[in-house]
């Protein structure tokens, strides 16, 4: 065999190692050198206004087009048209269901399907957190929201099913949709809205389409990793028995993939759930209406007594998914059918009660009014706690100072930084974490929303994620550093984790309004406390799983509980703390945009403004820019995120 190609070889393999070892190195003096003739040939300044296209006109004029012919064009009668009937005769039927049902009925029917799915506890949750909802006063839009996330619920489980069975089950599919769920998975929940309401308009149809489409993604990613994860020797085994297709289907993919199933509808009822509350800006009514309302008038009272049913589904249909998960692969008991016979006549007897002792709604001097009690507790910490506190201020002396000397300095310094300054940065940190094409699709990314000529409110936005996101690692890490070397402390975490992370995004709001008003800082406030739980999970997951033996090697060398936390965990906990970054950043930016509702400002309140007033021009252009804007901001941490999970 020849020889004489391996110099050449050998050469070209030690370049190649000589460019991955000085590979930062590579790119800080490539990227001064952008930056040199940068400040040369194109000056400083923000986004050039020739560089930029108005699209207002053009989207004004297909947005007043769809208004005028909804009622008359064929697209609209024989094809959303008709979408839009099915969705609202659906929620109609549900909700007419539960009203007939009653209260009693209602409540009777939660507890015994938990009790028959996830055991006695969840049961006896699930009662009291539909109790509490009537005690609250709160009955009739419960039941609203309910109807709206039973349809929105079948139909998004329904969709993504059927895209995660063909993506697992062909991989072109799968290559085809990842890009496209990879995309979706991080677009804010408001960016799902200015879409559907310019096709369906303000109402029940978009809202129910909104949740659909942005519940349906979990789904149909965790369907098409448990087809694709199937055991191989099982598959091998059944189809030596000759067995077709569609029964390896059957038999085999589908029965071995059931856990990943009920985690993608756990997923789904929770993001679903989410969005529910935040299509109540484009008249999904129900909580979300009521706690909307309430935000916008300032009244914390009203808001919390609509948010806490929230917070109690969202834990209901957690902790009854979760547990239906845990117990799936154990042996079926003794008696299950008679069980569910039993459940469902009790269901059924107890309805029948309610019905004829004439108590289908809940009764009205079974209600608790605590609006009053807490505003007049609102009022008491505007007068006492929000300034004049001796040494530590007060909570609006802390806003302020944040606005202050965190926004506004790192809002003002992207700002003054010359445009393609901003866009050699991005591309730079995207480099050095990850590749070639992620530092592209960022650079493009935020490329885009200069063309879209919205520059200054979203480098406003950024600022906020970027200082949310500062705060939640600080704190996130620090916490999951320290749970995960005190199970104790874990142990008293856990519980509070659990209720954070079933909270819907637009509940954090209440509690933040509360204490610091409005404003960017309540905002960034409202964003750490959503993501934080998430950090803290990953980061102590993460600790956990450092190899045990080299713990032990370096604590038979010596080293202090310090140094191995410095030297051992935190470099091998590396993928799960990137992984964190990327969670962290994801879950900022969703609430920081809602945050507009609250006087976060920046493209939030472009959308609220425009969905409001009906300028959807506005609107869509600022729900493009948050497009663009967490596709640059996931693209950059992204491949730490593909890192820590192929670990």
């Amino acid at each position: 065999m020849s020889t004489t190609a391996t110099p050449a070889a050998g050469a070209g393999a030690a370049l190649t190692g000589v460019v991955a070892r000085h590979r930062s190195a590579l790119i800080g003096g490539a990227a001064l050198v952008a930056l040199l003739l940068g400040a040369v040939l194109l000056g400083g300044g923000s986004w050039p206004a020739r560089l930029a296209v108005d699209l207002s006109g053009p989207l004004g004029d297909a947005s007043d087009w769809i208004i005028d012919n909804r009622d008359s064009h064929p697209l609209f009668l024989y094809f959303f048209g008709h979408i839009s009937n099915a969705v609202v005769l659906s929620v109609r039927a549900v909700y007419l269901v539960l009203l007939a049902a009653g209260w009693a009925g209602v409540t009777a029917a939660a507890g015994l399907v938990a009790w028959r799915l996830a055991g006695l506890r969840p049961a006896l949750t699930a009662v009291a957190a539909f109790a509490v909802c009537g005690l609250l006063g709160m009955w009739v839009p419960t039941m609203q929201t309910l109807a709206l996330m039973v349809v929105a619920v079948a139909a998004s489980v329904l969709l993504g099913a059927v895209l995660g069975l063909a993506a697992g089950l062909f991989d072109r599919v799968h290559r085809a949709l990842r890009p496209v769920l990879d995309t979706m998975q991080v677009l804010p929940a408001f960016a799902y809205l200015l879409p559907v309401v310019l096709v369906f308009g303000i109402g029940v149809p978009a809202a129910v389409l909104a949740t659909v489409v942005y519940a349906a993604p979990p789904m149909a990613r965790l369907t098409a990793l448990g087809l694709r994860g199937a055991d191989a020797g099982v598959m091998e085994a059944a189809a030596s028995l000759g067995a077709t297709g569609r029964q390896r289907l059957l038999t085999a993919r589908l029965p071995l993939a059931r856990k990943e199933l009920l985690l993608g509808v756990n997923q789904s009822i929770m993001m679903a759930l989410s969005m529910a509350v935040i299509a109540s800006v484009i008249g999904a009514g129900g909580l979300g209406d009521r706690v909307y309302q309430a935000l916008a008038s300032v009244d914390v009272g009203a808001a919390l007594a609509a948010g806490v049913p929230v917070v109690l589904l969202a834990v209901v249909l957690d902790r009854v998914t979760g547990a239906a998960g845990e117990r799936i692969g154990a042996a079926p008991a003794r008696g299950t059918g008679l069980g569910w016979a039993v459940a469902a006549a009790g269901t059924v007897a107890v309805a029948l009660v309610g019905r004829f002792t004439g108590r289908l709604s809940w009764p009205d001097d079974w209600t608790v009014d605590i609006a009053g009690s807490v505003n007049r507790a609102v009022d008491w910490m505007t007068a006492h706690l929000y300034s004049g506190i001796p040494v530590i201020g007060g909570t609006a002396d802390w806003a302020a100072r944040f606005t202050h000397g965190v926004l506004d300095p790192v809002r003002d310094g992207l700002q003054w930084l010359p445009w393609w300054a901003v866009l050699l940065l991005v591309g730079v940190v995207a480099q050095l974490i990850g590749t070639w094409r992620t530092a592209l699709t960022a650079v493009l990314a935020m490329t885009a929303i200069g063309v879209l000529g919205v520059w200054e409110p979203a480098l406003d936005t950024l600022s906020q994620v970027l200082a949310a996101v500062a705060v939640t690692l600080l704190a996130g890490v620090a916490t999951g550093v320290a749970a995960a070397r005190s199970p104790r402390l874990e142990r008293l975490l856990r519980p509070v984790l659990d209720v954070f992370q079933t909270m819907p995004q637009f509940v954090y709001l209440i509690p933040v309004v509360a204490l610091f008003g409005v404003g960017r800082a309540p905002a960034t406030a409202a964003a750490v406390v959503y993501a934080l739980p998430a950090v803290v999970r990953i980061t102590t997951q993460g600790m956990r799983a450092v190899d045990p033996v080299a713990m032990e090697s370096s604590r038979s060398l010596g080293a202090t509980g310090w140094q191995q936390l410095r030297q051992v965990q935190l470099p091998l906990a590396r993928p799960a703390l990137l992984l964190a970054v990327n969670q962290g950043v994801v879950l900022v930016l969703a609430v920081v945009i809602i945050g507009g509702l609250v006087g976060g400002g920046a493209l939030g309140y472009e959308v609220v403004f425009g969905l409001a007033q009906g300028d959807l021009a506005a609107g869509l252009v600022a729900g493009a820019a948050i497009v663009c804007l967490g596709l640059m901001l996931d693209r950059v941490t992204q491949p730490a995120g593909k890192e820590s999970r192929n670990a």
